[in-house]
This record gives structure tokens, sequence and C-alpha cells, in this order.
């Protein structure tokens, strides 16, 4: 008799318009499908929050739209944010205190237990965090 162990991967992925709305519609599709899932809400959400507004600003392309995927293997929940912009890779840095933006990847940086940048197909690339929604 065979008894393996078996992990059940979770996962979720869609396509959203490169604005504002898309980004807002894909944090709030996100945090329904983690309630679903019967995870916690935060800090994923703010997570999302910030790479799809990344992606609807600074990796806007017209006409392309940005995807996210959501996928949880044992107690780690991996969050991908992939835009057409491949030519612009992120990264993290401080901003001027009175600077009005630019916090987005530091956020992404204190919430997550992991992040990167992974090149896709061309002209792709997917921003990515990790985080641990052990019970």
């Amino acid at each position: 008799m065979n008894d393996e162990i078996s992990t059940p991967v979770r996962n979720m992925s869609l396509r959203f318009s490169s604005t504002p709305r898309g980004a807002r519609l894909a944090r709030l599709l996100a945090a329904e499908q983690l309630r679903a899932w019967g995870l916690p809400l935060d800090p994923a959400r703010q997570i999302v929050a910030e790479l799809a507004a990344n992606a609807a600003t600074h990796g806007r392309v017209p006409g392309r739209d940005f995807g996210l995927t959501l996928y949880v293997v044992g107690h780690t929940l991996r969050i991908e944010v992939t835009d057409t912009r491949g030519d612009r890779p992120p990264h993290a840095q401080s901003p001027a205190p009175d600077a009005e933006s630019g916090r987005g990847l530091v956020l992404v940086e204190a919430l997550a237990d992991k992040w990167g940048v992974a090149p896709g197909l061309s002209p792709r690339k997917s921003v990515w965090a990790e985080i641990d929604v052990s019970p």
C-alpha cells in the first residue's frame, strides 16, 4: 500500500487592466480568495496592493494587462504580480522623508518573509513575495 502524504496546492491566477482600478480590483479579489481559503488577510492584502499598484504605475504598457497569481504550498503563500515591463526591474529604495511615493517595495520588504524579481518571457517580469500563513 502506498501511503503518500499529499499537500494540496491552492491557487488563483487572474489578469487585470494596468490602471488604478485594475490594481484596486486585484486587491479586493485577492482578499476574497484569502477569505475563501481561510487565510489571514494581512499582510498579504497590503503586499498585493503595493505590487498591483506598482504594476499599474511603473509596469504599465498601454493595452497590456498585469497578472496576479496567488498560491499556497504547505504554509507558504506566494504572491506574484507579472507585468510587461521586464526592462524596468524594481528595487526597494528609501525615498526622501517628504516624498509622497516610493515606499511600496520598502513596505513589501518589511511585510514579506522573502521577495524578489524573476524575469519572464520577454517582455515580462514577475515581482513575488512569500509569507508564512501557519495557523
